[in-house]
């Protein structure tokens, strides 16, 4: 069965990727006319998210890599950045 929530429920929802990492919260819907066109989601300090983008505030989910909205939302993870572990070694 569908079941239907309101964009305002959203809000500060916790945002995870299909593998399981937490990404980060929703911060804002993006509409266009009648349709949700994305997710703006804030980074937190301990979210996946926060290592990729560093000083970066979030990033912007187009609703098509969006999976799942309940208790949490889960995004595909090619909405995730590239992101090489052995970059930041280096420096």
């Amino acid at each position: 069965m569908l079941k239907m929530k309101r964009i305002t429920e959203t809000y500060d929802m916790k945002v995870f990727t299909d593998a399981g990492e937490y990404f980060g919260d929703i911060e804002e819907s993006i509409l266009t006319q009648n349709k949700v066109f994305g997710w703006r989601v804030r980074a937190t300090k301990t979210s996946f998210l926060n290592k990729v983008l560093g000083s970066a505030k979030g990033v912007i989910v187009p609703h098509q890599l969006v999976k799942s909205i309940g208790d949490i939302i889960i995004i595909s993870k090619a909405a995730v950045p590239s992101y090489n572990e052995g970059e930041e070694e280096k420096e």
